[in-house]
């Protein structure tokens, strides 16, 4: 299957307000785009865009390949165990095997039985990356991701970008957080 992602002159208005207009960018295998701004210039709401969970105000969005959305809340059962309430996604997107390697990968294959609501929120937000590793999606989304991680989660967080990209990924990242990835487009608004 090809993958890629592209934005021509998208525009985002939210409220009556214009976020940001003109946005244009093409992605392809093994491309990131780094997303940067204030807050409140719409790098979330590009995210969503791209995610198709926002309509643009112009322009358009094209896209190829499933795309997999790591946003504010993880979305998973606060009831559940962590590996469960991943399962659960992961049954969905196909990829019921993956949830086992995606907890090792992000460091919580320790917590695998801890209810949801019982993790700190950094290990929270491991786990919806954990969502996100076992997808198998190969456009990432990514809003915010190192919110709530300490610096040796940042490095796994980049780890796991860096090899997704080396796997033919693509990794789209709205941050006002320092992340490391290499060689990737900025998208400042």
């Amino acid at each position: 299957m090809t993958t890629g992602l592209s934005f021509a002159d998208v525009a985002c208005v939210r409220g009556g307000r214009l976020l940001f207009e003109g946005v244009s960018f093409a992605l392809a295998p093994g491309e990131a785009a780094l997303v940067s701004g204030p807050n409140g210039t719409g790098k979330s709401s590009l995210i969503r865009i791209a995610a198709g969970l926002l309509p643009a105000a112009a322009g358009h969005v094209e896209g190829e390949g499933a795309r997999t959305l790591l946003a504010e809340t993880a979305a998973l059962d606060p009831e559940l165990g962590v590996a469960a309430a991943l399962r659960f996604w992961a049954r969905i997107d196909g990829q019921a095997e993956a949830v086992e390697a995606a907890l090792t990968a992000v460091g919580l294959a320790d917590l695998k039985q801890v209810p949801v609501r019982l993790l700190s929120t950094g290990q929270r937000r491991r786990a919806a990356l954990a969502r996100v590793v076992a997808s198998g999606a190969p456009v990432w989304l990514l809003d915010e991701p190192a919110n709530g991680l300490d610096t040796a989660s940042v490095r796994v967080l980049e780890a796991l970008i860096a090899r997704h990209r080396a796997d033919g990924g693509i990794a789209l990242v709205a941050t006002h957080l320092p992340i490391a990835l290499p060689d990737a487009r900025e998208i400042a608004l």
